[in-house]
């Protein structure tokens, strides 16, 4: 068995196969990424570098699907309210982030990838940076690996937190879009806390989402300091596509099966990206990222939740 996996993944076509498959059948992306990197870690994967070039271009395209799904005439009403407050947490995460990493010992661009999700919305927002940074293909997969992580496990115990907290509808669905990666997982703890809290909740998240296209090009500035950034023209089809479903109401249901396609191309393109992972790139990153996203969302999730309950940190109920 080991050894005719291992002579499927050398053939290039299976990768694309097994990518196609799990798109269509799983919308997902945490189970692409982790079958990919299962096949990865025990088969190999001869055909990397092939599948890592497809790979990034899948990504783009699906980030710009996922625009579809953004209502902005909800958040130019409602996101208004917390632009000081994304602007702050996102600013103070990626210090924090950087910070943490460089005490860890944390490689730079992984360090930036994984501070990235942490603030904005995990897979898009790491999607968006690595091409900015010049970020390697492992360095994208595990900044993935550890956000989807990091974003499974708030999906399933933010909920109970909440409820233990004694959180208003309001404060949980804040909380949520600011500590909680994806933004499908806060879309998905939130819908478990209550309807007002799903408001809340998709309204700042998707605000925040619009901070991709701006971080992505001061990451660009900072980190290729030697060469003229590349210009991130997936990011503005994501906005455009997002603005699109606000001019034309009428056709939400289609703009609702565009951003379901970008949500199924993730798992797909997430197959390919933990395809791209070895163990010679692990043992040489080794646990610290790990340690690092963790300690990041600890702090993050904490500090937020205090700040809520405080009642320093609000947004009005819709």
């Amino acid at each position: 068995m080991g050894n005719a996996l291992k002579k499927l993944t050398e053939d290039v076509r299976f990768w694309y196969a097994v990518a196609v498959i799990l798109s269509v059948v799983s919308k997902n992306p945490a189970l692409g990424l982790a079958i990919g990197a299962f096949i990865a870690l025990t088969a190999g994967n001869p055909v990397s570098a092939a599948t890592g070039k497809v790979s990034k271009k899948l990504l783009q395209l699906a980030v710009i699907m996922l625009g579809f799904g953004m209502q902005l005439n909800v958040v130019l009403r409602v996101g208004l309210s917390s632009v000081w407050v994304t602007m702050f947490s996102i600013t103070a995460t990626v210090c924090l982030g950087m910070f943490l990493a460089k005490s860890l010992s944390v490689e730079k661009n992984l360090a930036v990838l994984i501070s990235s999700g942490t603030a904005i919305c995990g897979g898009s927002a790491i999607a968006a940076m690595a091409p900015s940074i010049g970020a390697a293909q492992t360095e994208t997969a595990i900044a993935m690996a550890v956000v989807f992580l990091l974003n499974g496990v708030g999906l399933i115990i933010f909920p109970p937190i909440g409820h233990m907290l004694q959180m208003t509808q309001g404060q949980f669905g804040l909380w949520s879009a600011l500590a909680i990666h994806d933004t499908s997982s806060v879309v998905g703890a939130a819908a478990i806390f209550g309807s007002q809290a799903l408001a809340i909740a998709t309204t700042v998240k998707l605000t925040r989402a619009l901070w991709i296209l701006p971080l992505a090009f001061v990451g660009g500035k900072i980190y290729k300091t030697n060469t003229r950034a590349p210009f991130q023209w997936f990011l503005v089809g994501f906005l455009i596509a997002a603005a699109l479903r606000m001019m034309l109401p009428s056709f939400e249901s289609i703009f609702d099966m565009g951003a379901t396609v970008g949500k199924h191309m993730m798992t797909g393109t997430l197959f390919l990206i933990g395809g791209g992972l070895s163990r010679a790139g692990l043992k040489k990153i080794g646990i610290k990222p790990l340690i690092m996203a963790l300690a990041l969302w600890i702090i993050v999730s904490s500090t937020t939740a205090f700040l809520i309950k405080s009642g320093l940190l609000t947004v009005p109920m819709m």
